[in-house]
């Protein structure tokens, strides 16, 4: 009988049934590092949204058959290690794809138009005390016949393409940086940074993306241009980042960070300016969202059970 242990259930708010095989259940809302080897020593599928499956941690875990992963990117599991094993790693795909575009759009609307810096003005009294109907102590910009770049074109890209052209945006997307040929449909990854009046990201994390947008990107970038994040943190260079806002040469709009939860005391935390928006990592939140991830979590582990791995990685 497999024995299926869940190492982050906290980490979806849905109904998750249970798989239609024999099998043991067991879950805990939150695993720390120290405490993986237990939980997991007897199970021979192991689900984690978050909880990291390193190599060190996965060689103490000889009867580990599967990992489901609770999300789309695999970061936190060493997918080299468990393709030596056998070990069959599948994630989620395609859930967010609404979720997550309209959370985009969220940040980009608020800051091309300066939405919390006007709150806070009517807050501050400034509406009360103008001498005509309305304030103009900030720029509004508009998104129609603004240039989105899209760095990433898979489904998420493709659903924030969609959006964008029904707003009248030019869009642009990006080739791999550094490609020597610029394939049909795509644009230069340096031009599209040049260009773009908003560049939003939409990549996996991993060794050729980590710090994919650094202090050199930055600079190529438009003056006042936007730079949205919804995708993973290590795709940018925070430092870089902090530099670049704090000179007010771009604005931006992130929805997760490299470190998660972030420390107290993080300078990205405490930044109180008009051209930045940090929300919690909570795009992909939506909650039909998360119900579509737990019936494919739940998909994904009967089609290995019956011996037709689905959505692999490894």
């Amino acid at each position: 009988m497999e024995k299926i242990v869940f190492l982050d259930s906290a980490s979806i708010i849905a109904d998750i049934r249970r798989p239609a095989f024999a099998h043991q259940w067991a879950e805990y809302p939150a695993t720390a590092a120290g405490q993986t080897v237990e939980r997991l020593k007897d199970a021979t599928i192991a689900i984690t949204n978050k909880v990291k499956l390193d190599r060190e941690t996965l060689e103490q875990l000889p009867g580990l058959k599967m990992v489901a992963v609770a999300a789309t990117g695999t970061d936190n599991v060493d997918s080299g290690y468990c393709r030596e094993r056998g070990i069959v790693v599948s994630n989620i795909r395609n859930y967010s794809v609404h979720t997550v575009p309209e959370h985009v759009f969220m940040l980009m609307l608020a800051l091309r138009r300066n939405l919390l810096a006007f709150h806070n003005d009517v807050l501050g009294g400034a509406w009360q005390k103008s001498t005509q109907f309305c304030l103009f102590t900030h720029p509004v910009r508009d998104l129609h016949e603004a240039t989105l770049g899209i760095v990433g074109h898979g489904a998420i890209g493709k659903a924030v393409q969609q959006i964008a052209l029904a707003f009248g945006m030019k869009v642009q997307l990006a080739e791999h940086k550094g490609a020597a040929t610029t394939r049909p449909g795509y644009t230069a990854f340096d031009w599209v940074l040049r260009t773009s009046d908003v560049i939003s990201l939409h990549l996996p994390l991993n060794a050729q993306t980590r710090n994919l947008i650094g202090a050199a990107e930055l600079e190529k970038m438009q003056p006042g241009a936007l730079l949205i994040n919804t995708a993973r943190g290590g795709l940018v260079d925070e430092a870089a980042l902090l530099n670049a806002l704090q000179g007010g040469h771009i604005g931006a709009g992130f929805d997760v960070l490299e470190k998660e939860p972030p420390t107290a005391g993080h300078p990205l935390l405490e930044l109180n300016l008009p051209n930045f928006i940090l929300t919690p990592h909570i795009a992909w939140s939506g909650r039909a969202a998360m119900q579509t991830l737990a019936d494919q979590l739940i998909a994904n582990i009967e089609a290995w059970a019956a011996g037709t791995p689905q959505n692999r990685v490894a």
